[in-house]
């Protein structure tokens, strides 16, 4: 281990290399709220690209396992570090190294902060439109996860916006992949294979993404039903009325009596409609023409009026965006509430009426409290699991999971799968295109060094 210390501080500088004690808190974990901290044997903090493929280099050497951490907010444990291994934090490789506004992209570090791109992109009118929750995220990890958030209806998720990498593998050499263009048919798409790997091909030390016009012009609606799964068939009617919401959240009512407690939130609904409301739509609308907005907000009120809607608010400027922000922050809120679980599964709209009867059978067999809120827009559902008997909050997920890809869904919509959901993912895979993966991964990383025990034991 000493040996390996004194070849990383070759590399990155003494400055740059930390062990023992010195090894911050910080470095043990995500967010996930079933998985155990661990501290590495090192931590080091690159400054380049040459950097990070020489570290790896010494780390297929050595056969010393690597993890990849960004600000460490994700939500599946794939930046938790292997104890006799390296954990490799991005936060010195944090510059927006250009804005090209003829081409509308950006190119930056891993290490860059959504808030610093959004400082950046506002100030030449344009957007990344990726909003995953919480701005303090890295572009590396939200590469690294594919990160999506309540945009998604609109922009799509992370991968929709990556156009190229450059990204060092376990070999030493560094790679880059696609460009500032944003079609091509020349080989594999190497891109977006890296995106959402979680760090188990390579890591991401350079990243050009896809920007978006900034509209001038935002409003939000705020609807309230009486059943959830009024809610939830009045989804896919919203997406195909031609409105185009930038966002379409649900939020059931247990969520939205903790959020708007827990923010203050006055949203000026009466007594008498949230006694009569199990679940909220909220619905943002977006337009350069101020006119439009108007005429597109007044369709919206008389289509969630006739889907049955108890009420439909429009929210004054002040409120809404304390709404989003709550509703971004609604983990931090189901984790003080002593939730035990957040899952992130994603399935067809459609299906999403079919599905909460599922949750609701699960809830009640188990004893379990199931609540949450999610991008109904696209199916990502994120559910609040209250259930302290371990054994019974496995078989819950799991029946959850089972649940959403018997329906046509997918474990996870934007948080990935990490460790805290791998078993889950083996169990409830095709084990073909497991396997398939395994190939991939031997590829990328024959010595398995990257991640080993995120998505694969």
């Amino acid at each position: 281990m000493a040996d390996v210390a004194a070849r990383l501080e070759e590399i990155v500088g003494a400055g740059h290399v930390l062990t023992g004690d010195a090894i911050g808190e910080d470095y043990t974990h995500d967010e996930t709220l079933s998985t155990d901290p661990v501290r590495p044997a090192h931590v080091v903090r690159p400054g380049s690209a040459d950097e990070v493929a020489a570290v790896l280099k010494l780390a297929a050497e050595t056969n010393t396992p690597v993890t990849a951490r960004g600000s460490g907010t994700g939500l599946s444990g794939s930046a938790i570090p292997r104890p006799d291994g390296i954990l490799v934090s991005f936060e010195r490789m944090n510059e927006i190294l250009e804005i090209d506004t003829d081409n509308h992209v950006a190119v930056v570090q891993p290490g860059v902060t959504l808030t610093a791109l959004e400082e950046a992109t506002a100030a030449v009118g344009l957007v990344y439109p990726v909003y995953p929750g919480e701005l303090s995220a890295s572009l590396g990890g939200n590469v690294s996860t594919n990160a999506g958030g309540m945009r998604a209806i609109k922009y799509g998720v992370t991968r929709n916006h990556v156009l190229g990498l450059q990204a060092a593998l376990p070999t030493g050499e560094v790679i880059r992949t696609g460009g500032k263009y944003v079609k091509a048919s020349t080989g594999y798409d190497l891109t977006q294979l890296i995106v959402g790997s979680e760090g188990t091909l390579a890591l991401v030390t350079e990243a050009v993404l896809k920007l978006q016009p900034r509209l001038a012009h935002q409003a939000t609606i705020l609807a309230p039903f009486p059943e959830l799964a009024s809610v939830m068939t009045a989804v896919p009617k919203v997406v195909g009325s031609g409105i185009g919401p930038l966002i379409l959240e649900y939020i059931d009512a247990f969520t939205m009596g903790a959020i708007t407690y827990t923010h203050d939130l006055q949203l000026g609904i009466p007594d008498d409609v949230k006694e009569k409301s199990q679940a909220y739509l909220v619905v943002m609308l977006e337009d350069n023409s101020a006119a439009r907005l108007d005429e597109d907000i007044e369709r919206a009120g008389e289509l969630l009026s006739e889907l049955g809607a108890l009420d439909v608010y429009s929210l004054p400027g002040g409120a809404a965006r304390k709404l989003i922000d709550a509703r971004e922050k609604a983990f931090y809120t189901a984790k003080g509430a002593g939730a035990d679980e957040i899952i992130d599964t994603v399935l067809p709209r459609a299906a999403l009426p079919e599905f909460f009867t599922k949750v609701l059978e699960i809830a009640q067999a188990s004893g379990t409290l199931i609540v949450g809120c999610g991008h109904a827009g696209d199916g990502n559902v994120h559910l609040a699991v209250f259930q302290k008997d371990a054994e019974v909050r496995h078989r819950v997920l799991h029946d959850l999971f089972a649940g959403g890809m018997a329906l046509g869904g997918a474990i996870a919509g934007e948080h990935g799968i990490g460790r805290a959901k791998k078993q889950h993912f083996l169990d409830l895979e095709d084990p073909g295109k497991v396997e398939l993966m395994r190939r991939i991964k031997q590829a990328f990383d024959p010595q398995d060094i990257l991640n080993p025990g995120v998505l694969f034991d």
